[in-house]
């Protein structure tokens, strides 16, 4: 009852204005879009996301056909993360394939294809960030996913799709300027136990797993880069890899965004860099902190719309968001950041309206991607060598 109304006796209102605890949200979510024939059409029903936490167990019943078990088998290598799967019908045709693997909408109004990960959030209540279409990612899927990323402000792992060459794989990541999406090329290769023979590996789906291993394991400030990948006996080409020496295979890839694949002390990734042209999202890291921290930010805050504008409600915003930016640096996720309220963004006209802006910077953790050391050769210390050999 509102205390300025008549009343003969005592009330309590309860005030529950005050800073909110900020919850980062959950970001090593997988997100994947495979073909499996003769899965179980119970577990993974056509067009449908399912949520898996155990990929492990639900290889068992993914059949052997398609991309599906070769997928949940490569994830189930690093890590064993909540993975959203659709799964879509193997078409007559290529071209069919394509067309079911991009999807759209049924007669019923749901979402069929790749698209049906953008249901998970409602259905499913988790939100795929991890995006990857392992062993089916031609150009017309690429694009797509990248749409669906933005959309879930995910980020899309992409491979370099039919290039037999590095050039080729330059070449096909000129395709694409998305700060969500990275271009890796070549594949691993693995021991196929359906095959009993060594194949090409997936290495989108390997990509996927790390990811979000590392996402658990150290941070999503962390690139998927110079990390040990799981299960893989090889590289489907050979690179020239020298640490030191940028006129390398690998150089010549790295150089031009596309992330490729080493062996040093085990396999790994090697390359930080997504597809866009901005420099503030040259780096993975660079664009999933932005994501984390928007969709982190807004969530924390759906109690405050449609309660009051007062001075008091605009301080527990800031000083929430600012308290959650100093854990965030104390974690060594950031580098800095802070909240403000900027009085030129709020002006009599726009509070009347019911508008509230809150302004907030930050400034990413950059990744040691070039390494350098100086070395001088000196006579310096052989000015006391006589008296060294006197000791």
């Amino acid at each position: 009852m509102a205390l300025d109304q008549y009343h003969h006796g005592v009330r309590v209102q309860e005030v529950n204005d005050g800073t909110r605890p900020i919850r980062t949200v959950e970001t090593a979510v997988v997100g994947m879009v495979c073909t499996a024939d003769d899965a179980d059409a119970a577990a993974f029903p056509l067009n449908t996301p399912v949520l898996v936490t155990s990929v492990r167990s639900a290889a068992g019943k993914a059949g052997d056909k398609g991309t599906l078990a070769r997928s949940l088998d490569a994830i189930g290598d690093q890590a064993s993360p909540a993975t959203v799967i659709v799964r879509v019908e193997e078409g007559a045709t290529p071209e069919q394939t394509i067309s079911n693997i991009i999807g759209g909408t049924d007669a019923s109004g749901r979402y069929t294809g790749m698209k049906a990960l953008l249901a998970s959030p409602a259905r499913l209540k988790v939100k795929p960030r991890v995006l990857g279409v392992p062993g089916l990612d031609n150009l017309p899927v690429a694009t797509e996913l990248i749409s669906i990323a933005q959309q879930l402000r995910g980020f899309a792992y992409l491979s370099g799709h039919g290039a037999t060459t590095k050039e080729e794989a330059v070449a096909y990541r000129d395709n694409f300027g998305a700060r969500e999406a990275m271009v890796i090329w070549p594949d691993f290769t693995g021991w196929d136990t359906t095959a009993n023979a060594e194949k090409s590996a997936y290495a989108i789906a390997r990509a996927l797993g790390l990811r979000a291993k590392i996402d658990n394991d150290i941070g999503w400030h962390k690139t998927i880069s110079n990390v040990p990948v799981n299960g893989v006996t090889g590289i489907s080409h050979d690179l020239f890899f020298d640490l030191q020496n940028p006129d390398t295979d690998t150089g010549y890839l790295n150089s031009h965004d596309v992330t490729t694949l080493i062996q040093e002390g085990g396999y790994r990734f090697w390359g930080s860099r997504t597809c866009s042209k901005d420099p503030l999202f040259a780096f993975e890291s660079y664009t999933r902190t932005a994501q984390v921290l928007a969709d982190t930010v807004a969530l924390a805050h759906l109690w405050a719309v449609d309660g009051p504008i007062t001075p008091r409600r605009a301080r527990d915003i800031i000083e929430g968001i600012g308290g959650k930016i100093a854990e965030l640096v104390r974690g060594e996720y950031l580098i800095g950041g802070s909240a403000w309220f900027d009085e030129e963004l709020n002006p009599k006209d726009s509070l009347k309206a019911g508008k509230l802006r809150i302004s907030y910077d930050y400034t990413p953790v950059p990744p040691l991607e070039d390494l350098g050391f100086y070395q001088t050769i000196t006579d310096s210390y052989l000015v006391d060598f006589a008296k060294a050999v006197a000791r």
